[in-house]
């Protein structure tokens, strides 16, 4: 039974056409259960009913044409019911409904099964029999085996478009989900872009002459280091902060003699350019894949599209001048930060990315150049949507494909008030984030992609809540030195002089694994990570330490974060480590100096749930607090949010969430513990509000989000926005959550924010 559920599941995914697929789907479940009928429902939630698609021994004019309500007959009763009904005698039953164009009047014994993906009804399979039987066991196991594995393809056709349910034949209105990339609204024509040239095609090849292919190659990677630079020099008049690092972590990699000393080696052991490349950028890409770490394998995206870029070079394929509308919204299976370099400027208007996420450098960079993006659109079929109109919801995370007049017209009144909005968010930037009736709250930004902060102090930040020390460590072959770190420290120290600068210790570990300090294991989320590993290894630790303490020395803006911390006795061996950094650099470098080196705070990360209830054993051993929202959610609520099937579930306003925040709060103002708080709760508006409301007066957050926050912070005040929490903290659903956040929106007179969504 087994192999032929997989063989009836695999063959119905890979059909071209949905009405074969499903007259054959129905074939071969009538034989595979020895049955006289099998038939296929599909629904139609617009209209409220289930249409009759296929079937295997009724009658055949009745397809597409026969329809049974949502709650008429027993296939509405399935429906209704989401479970398995199997009737001895089905005309019976007082739910059956006679439809004499269906020609079913010979058969009594009936089995329907939902099929159902992600909580959504998507058809009703059902098998009857002319003789009077309740269905075995075995055989109402196998059709909810199938109906539950056939639920996953349908909702691809369903996403595809491939299901033409009469009234919609011109997909009028369709609304395709993805993951959100970039905020805002786009309206236009959608064009799908492919790619030239693909390492994936490329067949592994010998060279005859070896001297021929290494002049190619490095032909091809002066020729890409220009195009790069000249991409990044473009967009430098339009922004000017650290979302173009990708662009020099792309001339990096071109410059390090370990990715071009193997590509050259594979040429030398024979292989042709293309070939060699295609060795190398498959193995870094393996290597990503695996990580468990969304960003770091979002990375995996970064070498496929440097790759490709070489492979056109070495090549020698030009692009095709393209006939553009004058607005149109970019598609393609990979939107790379390159590709969305060279649209930019020819009318783009916003970008869907069939893979990715928010994640991505292309996201990073489209939030930048406030272009709207959408990443990882399961299921969608890119072909059937060139030239189609359509309206991207950045907000929404939505795509509506030949959307209604109706629809546009909503939207553009969005857009409207979304560009008034700007205008007023523009003009506070550089003034105070303090509510109406005076209390005062600091926004941070959070980086590490850089040095370059140039942006971030144009847009009024008060300091950096957040800097990713690991990303140093990851664009290398091995762990940088002391003298190496030290330099980049300080830079970024002093970019932020007189203002606070939090670094983080290394976070690496399982999921984040450093290709020169590889580490596998089963559950890498809850494993050896953050730490955890830099204690193991204290010469990496006090390295790092006596890095960040070398480069404060004459700024004093350092304070020093803990990250995944778990239990008391890390915190009190990482400040042993951290104070004999401090003496060993007070006797060695600095005895001779007139200004004493400073010993920086220490804080920790709130980020692994039962620290939160050794608050107060901590607080005697810091100086600070912060909590990390993103990883709090996600272990408090146990759902990876990268996860299609359960991303649903993670959400900031979670009751459970919202009530660990505000705990975390309470205590630390009870321990008179400075506190502050990084992740997407702190870059929305109204997380932002609650927070505040909370206790929270330092945010961190997105340099990008950091002026419309602070405009909604001098929208409100701070007195209201306890009253709102109050109310908040007594309800039970998230949904009610979000609900009453809307309304007090609008009550607070920002209805035009809430409006344009921003």
């Amino acid at each position: 039974m087994l192999t032929i559920l997989r063989r009836i599941v695999l063959e119905f995914s890979q059909a071209s056409e949905l009405d074969q697929a499903l007259l054959r789907l129905v074939s071969q479940v009538k034989s595979a259960l020895n049955t006289q009928c099998c038939t296929v429902y599909l629904a139609d939630h617009q209209k409220q009913h289930f249409i009759l698609m296929a079937s295997n021994g009724l009658a055949e004019n009745a397809f597409g044409r026969t329809s049974v309500g949502f709650t008429e007959g027993l296939v509405g009763l399935v429906g209704q019911r989401e479970e398995p009904i199997n009737i001895a005698n089905a005309q019976q039953h007082p739910d059956f409904i006679h439809a004499p164009e269906v020609e079913e009047e010979n058969f009594k014994a009936f089995l329907g099964t939902p099929i159902i993906h992600q909580r959504k009804v998507l058809g009703i399979l059902t098998v009857q029999q002319e003789k009077s039987r309740v269905f075995t066991e075995m055989e109402e196991a196998f059709l909810v085996t199938l109906s539950a594995q056939l639920a996953t393809a349908l909702a691809s056709v369903e996403a595809q478009g491939m299901i033409e349910l009469n009234h919609n034949a011109q997909g009028i209105g369709k609304n395709i989900s993805g993951i959100g990339g970039a905020p805002g609204i786009a309206i236009g024509e959608m064009v799908v872009v492919h790619p030239k040239t693909d390492l994936a095609n490329i067949t592994i090849e010998k060279a005859e002459k070896i001297e021929p292919q290494l002049i190619i190659f490095q032909d091809a990677i002066s020729q890409t280091v220009s195009e790069l630079t000249q991409m990044s020099e473009k967009l430098k008049a339009i922004i000017s902060d650290n979302s173009l690092d990708i662009f020099d972590v792309y001339k990096h990699l071109l410059g390090s003699d370990s990715f071009k000393s193997e590509v050259i080696e594979k040429i030398d052991n024979g292989f042709n350019a293309e070939s060699a490349l295609k060795l190398v950028v498959d193995s870094y890409v393996l290597q990503f894949e695996a990580l468990d770490d969304e960003y770091l394998r979002e990375r995996a995206y970064d070498i496929k599209d440097l790759g490709n870029r070489l492979l056109n070079n070495i090549k020698n394929i030009k692009q095709d001048e393209q006939l553009l509308p004058n607005k149109f919204i970019l598609v393609a299976e990979d939107v790379s930060a390159t590709m969305l370099a060279e649209y930019q400027h020819l009318g783009l208007q916003g970008i869907v990315s069939i893979t990715g996420s928010n994640n991505s450098h292309t996201a990073i960079l489209a939030k930048a150049l406030n272009i709207p993006a959408i990443m990882g659109v399961d299921y969608l079929t890119i072909r059937q949507l060139h030239k189609k109109k359509a309206i991207l919801d950045g907000y929404g995370c939505q795509l509506y494909v030949t959307p209604s007049q109706a629809l546009i017209k909503e939207y553009r009144h969005i857009l409207a008030a979304e560009s008034a909005l700007n205008a007023q968010v523009k003009e506070v930037e550089h003034l105070p984030a303090t509510t109406i009736d005076g209390f005062c709250v600091s926004l941070l930004i959070n980086a590490g992609l850089s040095a370059g902060f140039e942006y971030s102090q144009n847009v009024g930040a008060d300091g950096v809540g957040l800097y990713r020390t690991e990303i140093p460590f990851m664009n290398r072959s091995c762990f940088p030195s002391e003298s190496e770190q030290t330099a980049l420290y300080r830079d970024v120290l002093a970019s932020f002089k007189g203002k606070p600068v939090t670094m983080r210790t290394l976070d690496v570990g399982g999921d984040k694994s450093l290709p020169y300090f590889p580490i596998i294991e089963a559950n890498p989320f809850l494993g050896w990570r953050g730490i955890r590993i830099t204690l193991d290894h204290p010469e990496i630790f006090l390295v790092q330490i006596r890095a960040m303490m070398k480069a404060n020395h004459g700024i004093g803006n350092l304070a020093i974060m803990l990250p995944m911390i778990s239990s008391i006795s890390e915190v009190d061996e990482a400040i042993r480590l951290i104070n004999q950094a401090y003496f060993e650099l007070s006797t060695e470098l600095f005895c001779h100096e007139d200004e004493p080196l400073i010993r920086p705070k220490v804080g920790v990360m709130i980020e692994v749930p039962g620290i939160i209830f050794q608050l107060e054993d901590l607080a005697n051993k810091v100086d600070f607090f912060s909590v990390g929202s993103n990883d709090l959610t996600q272990y408090l609520l146990a759902v990876d949010r990268n996860n299609s099937r359960v991303a649903n579930l993670y959400d900031f306003y979670h009751p459970a969430v919202l009530r660990s925040l505000y705990y975390i709060a309470q205590k630390s103002q009870g321990q008179n513990m400075p506190i502050s708080i990084c992740g997407e709760l702190a870059n929305e508006p109204t997380g932002a509000l609650l927070l505040i409301a909370m206790g929270y007066k330092n945010l961190s957050m997105s340099a990008h989000s950091l002026a419309k926050v602070k405009w909604v912070i001098r929208h409100v005040e701070h007195d209201q926005l306890k009253q709102i929490l109050d109310h908040v903290l007594t309800l039970t659903h998230t949904s009610d959550v979000h609900s009453f956040m809307h309304e007090q929106l609008v009550q607070l007179g920002l209805g035009d924010f809430v409006h344009a969504r921003l």
